[in-house]
């Protein structure tokens, strides 16, 4: 296979199993072409970026699963670099290469979470070493299928943010902690929860879901952890719980916000104790149970208003997964749309594809809920459609929308711009000479800057 070079970072290609892409970073053409050469020779996949903020591109259209990045550069340096990709993509193994009058520097990242560091100039087998003791613990590229990807076949997606969800579900699928998802209606949260699952190692047991909003309060005990006969008018038999149930396997807990408050101090004694006592019964029983619980709701909202128990909270919430909105992730709507197409086709749908215009509405449109209204619009087009092209007017009917119009770039920047400037007016009550501090303009400049929005100052003075 025909390497990456320096000169082509970018080249799209599918790593076999074995091989690994690390992103360099350095603005020494020099030195970012040794090093290249040297990777490359040792069988990795490079990539180079001559800037940081040229490496945070990169990174936001591919992750990589290392990044190698000189401390001192141009600009943004690698410290800078460093907190950025702790942001952009936490769980991203990264190497620092500094000169000796740096080490402090590097030291404080390591504390900070960087793998490690090497000082210049280093030794060619301590890279390697390094490289393949970093490697063990990087993220799993989304298209490699080194992970075995059966495990999330049915979640559709290739934007870097699912990747980065992905490989951080895939990490703590390793473990047994409770993770609980946090999401919008209508982004796959029980998808997400089946594939963390397949990827545990409860894969051959038993995956239960149930939907707390759906289960009145005064059987949501009798649901989980089950009864005995007599416990309550009509229980004529012993009843198995869910939690039995689940028994070795994972029980997902959906719209576990819904849950009466009352019933969340029994289920946290439960998770605290691994016993469930059914109703009626005098003595509980251990239950080995992985717990992956999820809401739409901000829980942290609903403890304050007395609605959710604390402690119940960071018991489920070990891990958080945040899968986002379908209108983050908008590389992925084309994919989803020619899956449910194909779906819509088994089912005896004639249309096979979208013509153009209908897949930039589709791409377009807010999608508020989510995935789930991306189903329906495909499903209701493709059937009321009389031909094998999907068009725009079928989309539009569907979305019931007009469609959303993508603002222009200059418009953008100036927006953000007035925006930024009222920020500082209403933070500082009008006074410029604050204001032009904190945004590090002169005040002169900053003049200009207001009288360009036509923003008066003395409006935002407190009287």
């Amino acid at each position: 296979m025909k390497r990456n070079s320096p000169s082509s970072p970018l080249q799209p290609t599918r790593l076999p199993p074995g091989r690994h892409r690390i992103l360099v970073v350095d603005d020494d053409p020099g030195l970012l072409k040794l090093l290249s050469l040297r990777l490359q020779a040792n069988g990795y996949v490079v990539e180079t970026a001559s800037s940081a903020r040229q490496a945070l591109g990169r990174i936001s259209a591919r992750t990589p699963q290392l990044v190698i990045t000189d401390l001192r550069m141009q600009g943004m340096d690698g410290m800078a670099l460093f907190d950025a990709i702790q942001k952009q993509a936490p769980a991203l193994p990264v190497i620092m290469l500094t000169a000796h009058g740096s080490i402090p520097d590097a030291v404080r990242a390591t504390r900070k979470g960087m793998f490690s560091y090497l000082t210049k100039p280093f030794d060619a087998g301590e890279l390697l070493q390094s490289i393949h003791d970093a490697l063990r613990h990087a993220p799993v590229e989304a298209d490699t299928g080194t992970d075995g990807g059966e495990w999330r076949e049915q979640i559709i997606g290739s934007s870097p943010a699912m990747a980065a969800l992905l490989e951080k579900a895939h990490r703590v699928a390793q473990t047994d902690v409770s993770v609980f998802i946090q999401s919008p209606s209508g982004t796959g949260k029980e998808l997400l929860a089946r594939a963390l699952h397949r990827a545990s190692p409860r894969r051959e047991g038993p995956f239960l879901p149930v939907n707390c909003a759906a289960i009145p309060e005064n059987l949501l005990e009798s649901e989980l952890f089950g009864h005995r006969r007599g416990a309550f008018t009509g229980a004529t038999s012993n009843r198995q719980g869910l939690f039995e149930s689940a028994h070795e396997g994972t029980l997902f807990l959906d719209e576990i916000g819904d849950m009466p408050l009352e019933f969340q101090a029994k289920l946290l004694r439960v998770l605290e104790d691994g016993e469930v006592r059914p109703v009626g019964s005098s003595s509980a029983f251990p239950v080995d149970v992985r717990v992956v619980s999820a809401t739409h709701q901000n829980l942290e909202q609903a403890i304050e208003e007395g609605r959710f128990r604390e402690d119940l909270y960071y018991r489920l919430n070990v891990v958080m997964l945040e899968i986002p909105p379908l209108s983050r992730r908008r590389e992925d709507i084309p994919l989803l749309a020619r899956h449910f197409l194909q779906q819509a086709g088994e089912r005896g749908c004639k249309a096979r594809r979208f013509s153009a215009d209908a897949l930039q509405a589709l791409m377009l449109a807010p999608w508020p809920g989510n995935v789930r209204q991306l189903y329906n619009v495909v499903e209701q087009a493709a059937a009321l459609s009389s031909t094998p092209v999907i068009s725009e007017t079928l989309i539009q009917e569907a979305l019931r929308h007009r469609p959303e119009e993508i603002e222009p770039l200059a418009q953008a920047q100036q927006t953000f711009e007035r925006d930024y400037l009222v920020g500082l007016l209403q933070a500082t009550a009008g006074n410029v000479t604050r204001a032009a501090r904190l945004a590090r303009r002169n005040r002169t400049e900053f003049y200009r800057l207001l009288h360009r929005h036509e923003l008066e100052p003395e409006l935002f003075r407190r009287r």
